[in-house]
């Protein structure tokens, strides 16, 4: 009978399957990161730390920033990738962040527009008002549609996504009572703003607005599931079974 050898069996995997490096998703990834990242910053610069903080459009640029760093990174160096339901999750967020922005806030015949206000952006501001509501949300769609192979995404991710939405909102409304009732920015968005709406008329609109999420994320999923891969050298031989964002 023949004995395995201890040797070859402590070999790891990555000694036998070389690592491959992707150095377009890298420096894709890394130019979203960048972006999302500059606009945070230059937000932070140009106003009020404690009240940029508070926006979701913020957090999510935050959340791209970080994890298209680290998926950047993971490309270059032909490790794996992060898992679907981070990569998936700013997808999410940064994806409606763009849609809420481009057909509520700055919609002219929307009921919650602030197109007049974002008209008056000038400078840093708009630089990064266009960074952080276009250029991030375009970078991640094209990021997962080019450069990520499909299939990683579960449907309870869908559901999962959903916590990051509901601990803003929660983080919104607290901090929208404790603050005094003549602050500007007590309540960040309009269609959260307790003092026109009331709680219950809030609460309609989140929950809107959460059924939107929910459509949102489960038409990502079902996308991801369907869609081919785009055929190319990187795609062609890295492995399907890794998850996450390519």
């Amino acid at each position: 009978m023949l004995t395995p050898n201890p040797a070859s069996a402590a070999v790891p995997a990555a000694a036998v399957v070389p690592a491959v490096r992707r150095p377009v998703a890298a420096v894709l990834r890394g130019l979203v990161a960048l972006a999302a990242a500059t606009g945070v910053v230059i937000e932070c610069v140009l106003g009020s730390v404690p009240v940029v903080l508070s926006f979701f459009t913020i957090w999510s640029n935050i959340g791209v920033a970080v994890v298209f760093a680290l998926s950047a990174r993971r490309a270059w160096t032909g490790r794996p990738p992060l898992p679907a339901v981070w990569t998936g999750g700013v997808l999410l967020c940064i994806s409606v962040v763009g849609l809420v922005f481009h057909f509520v806030l700055a919609n002219g015949s929307s009921e919650f527009n602030q197109a007049a206000e974002i008209a008056k952006l000038t400078g840093g501001k708009a630089v990064a008002n266009q960074l952080l509501h276009t250029v991030t949300p375009i970078g991640a769609v094209l990021d997962w549609l080019l450069l990520t192979l499909p299939g990683a995404m579960r449907w309870r991710h869908a559901v999962q996504w959903l916590a990051a939405p509901a601990a803003y909102l929660a983080f919104a409304l607290i901090r929208g009572a404790l603050l005094a009732p003549d602050v500007p920015t007590r309540y960040t968005y309009p269609f959260i703003d307790v003092t026109e709406y009331g709680y219950a008329g809030v609460a309609v609109n989140a929950l809107v607005l959460g059924l939107a999420f929910s459509a949102l994320g489960l038409a990502i999923v079902a996308l991801d599931r369907v869609r081919p891969a785009v055929r190319g050298r990187e795609n062609r031989i890295s492995s399907q079974g890794a998850g996450g964002l390519k």
